[in-house]
């Protein structure tokens, strides 16, 4: 690993605490970092070369994201639960995809057009230019299902698909590591929004779920490999 923050690739011009972050952030989710192992501020302003204030900075966002926790002297990695992991992605299934079903079934329902023609000049604008290949693609990614079903008209739906993009962020995050995830993503995404803007709402219906479920295996390959490599230290 790096010891210094001038080695780091990209370094000039950010923030400390991002550099930081960031960092950490990829040694986490590649299984760098093995569990059991304890980080903490006076060892990674060490390593870093810096003060301790953008290292503070930088693991108070990773605990938000919610890849480490605090302990009584420092800040130890998240151990992610694939049950829970499965539960919550079930949930949010039947969330996104009763936005869609709700309108199937009772004819009055209809899409918000308007908001759903401004999410689609954006992913055009994506898909013009692709950002780089990076795990916070997610909150992207996330303002796109919560756009989608706000556009359905159920704000208790919306209410609850936010509280478990919270939770199951840390690991989704996992989803845009692999090559051409972004670019795989925004085509979906118009594709799903192309259907529900031609009013063909079972094929979005059936699109939607097969994103999803697609972006499930991924999350759960990449996660079960990060587990593994963050064992080994402790086998």
């Amino acid at each position: 690993m790096s010891t210094r923050v001038d080695t780091l690739s990209g370094a000039a011009g950010k923030p400390l605490r991002d550099v930081v972050y960031a960092r950490l952030r990829a040694e986490l989710m590649n299984g760098d970092i093995k569990f059991g192992e304890r980080l903490t501020e006076p060892k990674l302003s060490a390593r870093f070369g810096i003060s301790r204030t953008p290292v503070r900075e930088a693991l108070t966002v990773l605990c938000s994201d919610g890849l480490l926790r605090r302990e009584e002297f420092g800040f130890s990695p998240v151990r992610p639960s694939i049950p829970l992991i499965r539960d919550l992605y079930e949930l949010r299934i039947t969330l996104e995809l009763s936005g869609l079903q709700r309108a199937i079934d009772n004819s009055t329902i209809v899409h918000d057009r308007g908001m759903l023609l401004a999410e689609r000049a954006s992913w055009l604008a994506l898909r013009a230019n692709p950002p780089a290949q990076e795990p916070g693609f997610v909150v992207r990614d996330e303002e796109f299902h919560v756009t989608l079903l706000t556009a359905s008209g159920n704000a208790e739906m919306v209410r609850t698909l936010v509280g478990v993009n919270l939770r199951i962020r840390h690991v989704r995050m996992y989803d845009f590591m692999v090559n051409n995830r972004i670019e795989t993503t925004i085509t979906e995404h118009l594709g799903i929004l192309d259907a529900v803007l031609a009013e063909d709402l079972p094929l979005a219906h059936r699109l939607l779920h097969a994103h999803i479920g697609e972006s499930l295996d991924v999350v759960l390959e990449r996660v079960t490999r990060a587990i593994a490599a963050m064992s080994l230290a402790n086998d």
